[in-house]
This record gives C-alpha cells, structure tokens and sequence, in this order.
C-alpha cells in the first residue's frame, strides 16, 4: 500500500528539515571562553566526568596508545633477535 500524500508531504516539506548551519561572522561574534586546569587537577577532573563522550575518548585513546606500545615492543623485540 503506498503512503498517502500528506505523509510524503510531511516527509519532505521544507519546515522538518535540519536548521541551517549558523553563518560564521555569527559564530565568530561569541567569542568562546578558555578554560585552563594547569594547576587545578580536581576541576578537570570534574569536568571530564560531567561530558561522557570526553571521558570515552579519552579512555579510548588511551587503552589504544597502551596497545601500540606493546606493539611497538614486540616489534622490536623479534628485530633484536632475529639480528
């Protein structure tokens, strides 16, 4: 059974689309603040905690940096002694 015409008016009218994108002298006129946690390890802590997708990508890249070293090792390892 085909939709109707109302449905696939829905689907694609224009007013459901995604909103442009912000033209950049917008973005460029708020000025992002910089925040520093050089000396405050707890604050950055917290934050971490509080933006779940930082904390996974950190986690992550640092379970893959642990791998490559391991790699880099065996690597190594089996040129010293096949030499």
């Amino acid at each position: 059974m085909p939709p109707s015409v109302s449905v696939v008016h829905f689907i694609y009218a224009p007013a459901h689309c995604s909103p442009r994108a912000r033209p950049f002298s917008a973005a460029q006129a708020e000025p992002i603040s910089k925040v520093s946690f050089v000396n405050n390890e707890p604050e950055f802590r917290w934050a971490l905690l509080e933006d779940a997708m930082a904390f996974d990508k950190l986690h992550e890249g640092i379970k893959k940096f642990a791998e490559d070293g391991q790699t880099l090792k065996n690597i190594v390892k089996k040129k010293i002694q096949g030499a």
